[in-house]
């Protein structure tokens, strides 16, 4: 593969700058909708640094994400208010030992964080209650939105704001947790531009890198030696300014798909371009869940893996079987960005769809994830087996021949358009894209070897 060309884009801080106008004008919306004052001051605590343990050695920071939404603020220690009536920001910077500079470098003046962040005012931590106190205290109490509420794909709360005199303010723990959530959904054009920078960086990295897998964690780690016939499962995705991707691929590590590999693969792939071919404003998420299931079924009933009715089969959940979890989640500042269940929405009980990590509708404006996958997983198989009516479904014979197969997921970033979708990612799909690239092939493919133009909604079709 040739070396990239791709170089990072500019990061203007007018972004954040953007998302604070957002979430002024959306907190002013609610405020007005329920007869109260445009008065009061949101106030975010950014992230700490963390140690190993008991160690003294400094894990790698990540800013927080909300915090990373509304300021870009990357050094770790910071608070960030912004006037609701006056939409002004302020940020409050660590007030650093003199020993610092002996140690980790110069200490910044308060003034480069100003310039640097395009903020109104910077002060010091140990300043905020003060400054508060003294700028925004003319009728009485300040008011202080803080950051509280339950993420619902992790089902952790989120950290409110806390600082040496916060007693003496009043503070509002339920109405900017789901405001500013809604504001993180909807992606401005300067926050797409990042998402398309990580995704192009990750679709080059996918094509070169076929060494990187995602069947690990803690108690498995990635150890397995891979052998001749198997399927490579790659999920990973680059960061950029915070800004993140998420992208998989499924290949056959020795460059050619044998019969059981065709079979599966295509069947995903034809699930995966069904929803991307539907997306548009107004869709439910749940029935694009729906959609990808169908087509797995029905690809997997027309090799007599199955046998019966496809809507018997849906009816009975056995898309869960083959398809666990959820279509795909919102992508941004974080890989499963949050917004998938806003108040009012409830999750799913039903197999697999009780993993969705969203049953929204789509948005002009969303990145959410296309990646639908089928596995066969011996404890869920074996739930089948031991299930009379479930079972009928099944040619068992031909099941045991896929026992060892493993699975195959393709996962792509979607931008949800007026009309449509535009697909983000850039890899190979098609079996015969894979199995050229992997011969040596450059990506993407020479016109002359392909008979694909792009076209709506991310998808591709004959010239």
């Amino acid at each position: 593969m040739a070396p990239s060309s791709l170089a990072p884009p500019a990061v203007p801080m007018e972004l954040h700058a953007g998302n604070r106008h957002r979430l002024v004008a959306a907190l002013r919306a609610h405020l007005s909708a329920s007869a109260r004052p445009h008065r009061g001051l949101v106030l975010l605590q950014g992230g700490e640094e963390q140690t190993r343990y008991c160690t003294d050695h400094l894990e790698l920071f990540r800013q927080e994400s909300y915090f990373a939404y509304l300021f870009g603020v990357r050094e770790p220690g910071f608070y960030g208010a912004i006037d609701v009536a006056s939409g002004k920001s302020i940020l409050f910077a660590p007030r650093l030992p003199s020993d610092y500079a002996v140690w980790m470098g110069e200490i910044k003046p308060l003034s480069y964080f100003k310039d640097t962040y395009k903020v109104d005012m910077v002060f010091y931590v140990d300043e905020i209650a003060q400054v508060l106190q003294d700028r925004f205290g003319d009728d009485g109490k300040p008011l202080l939105f803080l950051l509280y509420g339950k993420n619902t794909d992790s089902g952790i709360y989120s950290k409110p704001a806390s600082f040496e005199g916060i007693k003496k303010f009043d503070t509002d723990l339920s109405i900017l947790h789901p405001v500013l959530t809604e504001c993180r959904v909807i992606k401005s054009d300067m926050e797409l531009a990042l998402i398309q920078y990580a995704n192009d960086v990750s679709s080059e990295a996918h094509i070169e890198n076929s060494a990187v897998l995602h069947y690990g964690h803690a108690a498995a780690p990635n150890d397995r030696i891979l052998n001749d016939g198997d399927m490579a499962l790659m999920d990973m995705g680059a960061e950029y300014h915070f800004y993140g991707s998420d992208i998989t691929c499924s290949y056959p590590i020795n460059g050619k798909f044998n019969k059981k590999q065709i079979v599966i693969y295509n069947a995903v792939l034809k699930a995966h371009n069904d929803v991307i071919s539907h997306m548009r404003p107004g869709v439910n998420w749940m029935d694009m869940h729906k959609l990808a299931e169908r087509a797995i079924l029905e690809s997997l009933e027309k090799e007599q893996i199955l046998r019966g009715d496809v809507n018997d089969m849906m009816a009975r959940r056995l898309g869960a079987v083959f398809m666990p979890h959820g279509l795909g989640h919102l992508l941004g500042i974080d890989t499963h960005d949050p917004g998938g269940y806003p108040e009012g929405l409830e999750k799913p009980k039903e197999p697999g769809l009780s993993s969705l990590r969203t049953t929204r509708e789509l948005k002009e404006g969303m990145v959410i994830t296309v990646e639908p996958g089928c596995y066969f997983i011996d404890a869920l198989l074996t739930q089948m087996r031991d299930d009379p009516v479930s079972s009928k479904f099944f040619n068992w014979e031909e099941v045991e021949k896929y026992k060892s197969f493993g699975g195959v997921r393709i996962e792509s970033d979607l931008y949800v358009t007026a009309q449509g979708c535009r697909n983000l990612t850039n890899c190979p799909r098609e079996i015969w894209e894979i199995e050229a690239v992997m011969a040596g092939a450059p990506w993407p493919l020479p016109a002359s070897s392909s008979s694909a133009t792009p076209a709506e909604n991310g998808m591709s079709k004959a010239s």
